[in-house]
């Protein structure tokens, strides 16, 4: 039986800040079944784009990432937060709506041609997800596409994103 995803997401209006709605996927997460087959819908998408390699942003990137990874039979790269690896890395640093941040990964985590996805809870504005892009590529990677549970529309993400393959398993606007 298929699970409908959206009846897993919470709205909250108001949060953080008043006039925004939002979209807590923890419920979807903490439902197995329902995580099960999210999890195997945007396992699916890679595996037609023949992805040799799955990366995600810190930190829900991880908690999505890994599991298709593991059902693949391929690698996860995290994309860290800057200072939080040991080895050498590089980086790519991103706007954010009051400053920058920046993203960073080890200098041989992707190999030269692999075929990489790119995946993350959910797409906002995009700029984490370029940053990440941004990391493989550095490492002469390839984007075959990018998956998220939740494409947040009124944010433009995808617009940004018109370059790469991009599957998104539930869109939500403002409400």
């Amino acid at each position: 039986m298929t699970v409908n995803l959206y009846d897993h997401v919470e709205s909250i209006p108001d949060f953080p800040e008043k006039g925004i709605v939002f979209r807590d996927i923890l419920p979807l997460m903490a439902n197995g079944e329902a995580f099960k087959q999210a999890t195997a819908e945007l396992a699916q998408f890679a595996r037609e784009r023949g992805v040799e390699m799955v990366v995600g942003p810190e930190a829900r990137g991880f908690i999505v990432g890994c599991p298709i990874a593991y059902d693949l039979g391929v690698g996860f790269a995290p994309a860290r937060k800057k200072g939080k690896l040991p080895r050498p890395a590089v980086s790519a640093t991103y706007d954010l709506e009051y400053g920058s941040a920046t993203l960073q990964m080890e200098h041989d985590a992707i190999k030269p041609g692999q075929k990489v996805l790119v995946v993350d809870d959910l797409l906002a504005t995009g700029g984490t997800i370029l940053a990440t892009i941004d990391l493989v590529e550095q490492m002469g990677g390839i984007v075959v596409g990018c998956a998220f549970l939740v494409d947040l529309k009124d944010l433009h993400g995808m617009e940004r994103l018109k370059d790469y393959d991009v599957k998104a398993l539930m869109e939500f606007s403002g409400e």
